[in-house]
């Protein structure tokens, strides 16, 4: 049955035509330069930007989701429901509004630091989660024994739990670096232009100037250049974990 269906596709589809609109050498060649001078720096500027940000706030409030403090679990916990709850375009939305909801802030860092907001913002939800597996996943028998050697809890914690707690999470945290770069596209609604725009909006700007979807096919190849490899270094790592225990 899919044999026949993979025929009929075949057969039905007018190739030239596709690629006319998808695969069109002369509009790849004006794109490339900027694809990578511009977008691809932008689209790695917001997402390593955006993970740092989710990483040290993810940390943070990992740690207030197991303290035995309540009012820092429930600061957390709120955090965490919301901002995993929320569409992250809403996110990048409500972005867009904070001139107008808190006259005279800015965001430092202007149009990069606006993106990279957002994508801390959402990712730290995600990040805390995992931070906090990692956190719980280290044996108890850790704190006691670096406590009896007179550490004080906060010690114990930075420079025997923690450090071990960021390799178990190794794996997932490149997972998560991924979800961000693909989470950078929505950088777009902040309304970006010129030399801020990242690989989506660039591919879509292109793609309305030469009314040509190549622009947008080169894009998304690029993402996969980058996001295939990781992804396939996550499952590596993983594996190794696994094989670890």
């Amino acid at each position: 049955m899919l044999g026949v269906a993979l025929v009929a596709l075949v057969l039905y589809v007018d190739w030239t035509s596709l690629a006319q609109n998808f695969a069109k050498g002369d509009v790849a060649d004006k794109a490339l330069p900027e694809l990578f001078t511009i977008a691809l720096r932008n689209t790695l500027i917001y997402t390593i930007g955006g993970f740092v940000l989710a990483f040290v706030l993810g940390l943070i409030f990992a740690l207030m989701r197991i303290s035995p403090v309540r009012p820092y679990r429930w600061i957390a916990t709120v955090y965490i429901e919301i901002f995993r709850g929320l569409p992250a375009l809403l996110i990048f939305l409500l972005i867009t509004f904070l001139p107008l909801a808190l006259p005279g802030f800015e965001v430092p860092g202007g149009t990069y630091g606006q993106g990279i907001l957002g994508l801390g913002l959402v990712g730290a939800a995600y990040q805390a989660e995992v931070f906090r597996a990692g956190l719980q996943a280290v044996p108890k028998g850790q704190t006691e024994a670096a406590r009896s050697l007179g550490m004080s809890a906060a010690r114990a914690q930075f420079t025997v739990v923690i450090p071990q707690a960021i390799r178990i999470v190794i794996p997932p945290t490149t997972n998560q670096f991924v979800s961000l770069l693909k989470d950078s596209s929505l950088v777009l609604f902040l309304g970006v232009s010129g030399q801020y725009v990242e690989l989506a909006k660039f591919g879509n700007d292109l793609a309305s100037q030469y009314a040509n979807a190549t622009p947008i096919m080169v894009s998304g190849l690029t993402y996969l250049i980058v996001t295939v490899p990781l992804g396939y270094l996550a499952a590596r790592l993983e594996k190794r974990k696994g094989s670890g225990r």
